[in-house]
């Protein structure tokens, strides 16, 4: 991950290709092409200052701090959708006139675009007499020359003590405490010590649905060496690697402080019992009141959204027909399952998106496993609900429809468009914001006459699966029907994508 803040323009103009999108025609401040790059840190302010400025693409990044106000009149392409900035929208002519999708995805961002009010700032305090500044100054500097005088002191004590404990810190084991908790304050806060029995019930033992998976405790747990692998909106997920050699995908969950134990147990007991090759199985589980840990197998070289749309330009390995085919399978394979294991849940997967796609590749190919499923049921409110991909779908948007099997099936079209394409969904240029932009814009380009314009180019040039091809978007599109009841369920979308393969292997 790249922290955004050493990317000044004079870093930019240093070295313009320190990721995998650059900053094209930088010479004449023209375009800012620097999405799905993991970058963190604040918006360069200096880009307000690009008055040729035309393109602004920043979205699916880490990026925090507030949004500069950017006001540029050339400004035209505008994104910073899908990070964790903060603040309002500031109100400039360019920046008012952008749609919501420009904005989507930051959770504490607020703005007329975004339907969110943002907090009313307190009023300014009154001036100061110029006599009471000097006088105020006067006390400032005193006391800051005697708090660095104590701040100095204290230092040399502290450094004195810790001296005189060194070596007996490095005797201690890493149940005695003195280990680092690399995921963060939060697991500090959490762990057990040994001999504290009333702070053990407290946190209670992890929850395992394997019984055949080695057994470890929270403490072991929380000790582990760990990795950030991504942020959601749902929470945090690390990869963890125990003492013991074991590695597992640790989520942390966030939004669910309403939750009771009983109803968190019920589901995770629930959905631990799904066994299948196409779905990531859950090892263990956590609750406390302030906590909720998911613990996963882990087997990925990444998601199916790194796959597709990460690396794209010189030096990529294409992803061909043959293979975008496979995964498509093993995800309707893999829903179809949690359909029929979960026939009771009001839509079982309800988070279906190519991040939450997990791919493995090994000397068979490429395996794919859904993750991230069957939190419906533990999210209070349509709010809450709002953070899953089924809230892209119509009737989740226009809310005149109840949720069904039929909104994963919607979730699972626009995977399958977004494999065909090669398009990110919610940005596709050209077409007015939606409640379904990627079908929106296939059917448009088709124009009912089947074309393969909306092909990736990375297959396009397979003619000879052109008609396989085209008989997929066709289904997908059927899958993406504005009506539920209209489209197929998973298990007739299933045969009809082995009937597709079966010609298809005629054919060869």
């Amino acid at each position: 991950m790249i922290d955004m803040t050493l990317f000044s323009l004079l870093d930019w103009f240093q070295n313009p290709c320190q990721a995998s999108f650059c900053i094209f025609n930088i010479h004449h401040h023209h375009e800012v092409l620097l999405s799905f790059n993991r970058f963190s840190g604040s918006i360069p302010g200096e880009y307000v200052e690009l008055q040729s400025l035309e393109v602004l693409e920043l979205q699916q990044n880490y990026l925090d701090g507030k949004i500069p106000p950017f006001d540029q009149p050339s400004l035209t392409s505008f994104n910073v959708s899908y990070n964790h900035l903060v603040g309002p929208i500031p109100e400039t002519s360019v920046l008012q006139k952008l749609p919501k999708s420009s904005f989507d995805n930051n959770s504490d961002l607020c703005g007329k675009q975004l339907d969110k009010l943002c907090p009313a700032e307190p009023p300014a305090p009154p001036p100061i007499p110029a006599v009471e500044r000097n006088k105020k100054r006067l006390h400032v500097w005193i006391i800051a020359l005697i708090a660095s005088a104590a701040a100095l002191c204290l230092f040399l004590i502290i450094i004195s003590f810790l001296f005189s404990i060194r070596k007996a810190s490095r005797k201690e084991t890493r149940r005695d405490g003195s280990a680092g908790y690399v995921f963060g304050a939060w697991a500090r806060k959490m762990v057990s010590y040994p001999g504290n029995s009333e702070e053990s019930q407290r946190l209670g033992q992890l929850e395992f649905s394997n019984k055949n998976f080695p057994v470890f405790d929270l403490d072991d747990l929380l000790r582990a060496s760990a990795q950030v692998l991504g942020r959601g909106n749902l929470g945090v997920t690390y990869k963890a690697t125990l003492e013991t050699g074991t590695v597992v995908a640790v989520k942390r969950l966030s939004s669910m402080s309403e939750l009771s134990r009983k109803e968190f147990l019920r589901q995770m007991q629930l959905l631990g019992q799904i066994k299948h090759e196409n779905i990531v199985e859950i090892i263990s589980f956590y609750y406390l009141e302030e906590q909720k840990l998911i613990i996963y197998e882990l087997t990925s070289d990444g998601s199916l959204f790194e796959l597709l749309h990460e690396g794209r330009g010189a030096g990529r390995v294409s992803l061909d027909w043959t293979t975008r085919l496979a995964i498509i399978k093993d995800i309707a394979k893999g829903l179809a399952f949690l359909h029929h294991s979960l026939s009771s849940h009001k839509v079982p997967h309800a988070n279906l998106k190519s991040c939450n796609v997990i791919v493995h590749q090994d000397s068979q190919g490429y395996h794919s496993k859904l993750t991230d499923y069957g939190f419906l049921p533990l999210l209070k409110g349509k709010k809450n609900a709002e953070k899953l991909a089924i809230s892209k779908s119509p009737e989740f948007v226009k809310g005149n429809k109840k949720l069904s099997h039929k909104a994963d099936v919607y979730c699972f079209g626009i995977i399958m468009l977004e494999i065909i394409t090669g398009k990110v969904p919610g940005q596709i240029l050209g077409v007015e914001e939606t409640t379904s932009d990627l079908s929106d814009w296939v059917r448009t380009v088709v124009n009912n006459d089947w074309s393969t314009d909306i092909l990736d180019l990375e297959i396009l040039a397979e003619k000879e699966r052109h008609d396989g091809m085209l008989e997929l978007t066709e289904l997908a599109l059927e899958c993406t029907d504005m009506a539920p009841e209209k489209r197929p369920k998973m298990s007739e979308v299933l045969k009809r994508m082995e009937e597709i393969e079966q010609i298809k292997i005629e054919n060869d």
